[in-house]
């Protein structure tokens, strides 16, 4: 049985796989209107890894809204910047996600079919 995908280098503190599974997007920066271009992120139930040349501080909230690739729910929620990799992407905390969402993300989770290789 293979292990499951993790995108990106493991961490120390990392509690949980991120996994690209993501139909669609939309990123803003509290308190601002513009929309921030992102590309496919890598999601976790905690968080995910946001690809974008866009540079924000560690701390800073957003407000997130995607939808899930298999299931088509919809999740919205505030995240938290805990790293950002300038020109590549932001590290993102979700910050009081509903329940039912996270449950969500776990179960779409659980369908990637562990024999596909990250980025697919």
């Amino acid at each position: 049985m293979n292990p499951p995908r993790d995108t990106e280098p493991r961490s120390s503190t990392r509690e949980t796989n991120r996994y690209p599974h993501l139909r669609e997007i939309s990123l803003t920066y509290e308190g601002r209107s513009e929309h921030i271009a992102v590309r496919p992120p890598d999601i976790s139930p905690r968080g995910m890894f946001i690809n974008t040349a866009n540079h924000f501080p560690e701390g800073a909230v957003l407000k997130l809204r995607f939808r899930l690739t298999d299931t088509n729910f919809e999740v919205e929620t505030r995240c938290e910047v805990r790293y950002c990799l300038p020109g590549v992407g932001i590290g993102v905390e979700f910050v009081g996600i509903a329940p039912e969402a996270v449950r969500a993300i776990e179960r779409e989770i659980r369908s990637v079919p562990r024999s596909v290789g990250p980025g697919v």
